[in-house]
């Protein structure tokens, strides 16, 4: 098992690694290929993947805004997990951020995503009470769908 930095040409079997997660949501612009591009462009050095022979079988992408680092697309094949590779992947994403200065990060996870939630808190992650996370959408167009 190899842990690397992500890079646009991995695109295409993360994408088959997020289509094949039950629940996963994709949305049409962030995340076709030049959306991706666009993020890995502003975020080279931190985004990762977790890569069995051929295969992708985790991925991570994680930027900055130069204050705090964020966590988006965490996940690992289902036939994968409980190996580690989730820990693993996020250990060198937050070294890719401390590399870069960056001090704290956060991530989102849909309530409904009890797999993940009950991940995070078990690896020492703290759930926040004491805020409210609000969007705003500036393109109806980039809509989200989520895998059956």
């Amino acid at each position: 098992m190899e842990i690397r930095v992500m890079k646009i040409e991995d695109y295409p079997k993360v994408y088959e690694l997020w289509m094949s997660i039950h629940g996963f949501g994709i949305r049409s612009m962030d995340d076709s290929e030049e959306g991706v591009a666009k993020f890995l462009k502003r975020n080279p050095t931190t985004s990762v993947v977790a890569v069995e022979g051929e295969r992708v079988v985790g991925a991570i992408l994680c930027g900055h805004d130069g204050r705090r680092g964020c966590f988006y697309h965490v996940c690992v094949a289902e036939d994968m997990r409980k190996r580690g590779i989730g820990k693993a992947m996020a250990v060198v994403a937050m070294h890719a951020l401390q590399d870069e200065g960056i001090n704290k990060v956060s991530l989102i996870a849909f309530k409904s995503n009890e797999v993940g939630n009950k991940f995070w808190r078990s690896v020492g992650w703290t759930f926040r009470e004491d805020l409210n996370y609000y969007d705003f959408t500036l393109n109806e167009a980039n809509i989200t769908k989520f895998n059956q």
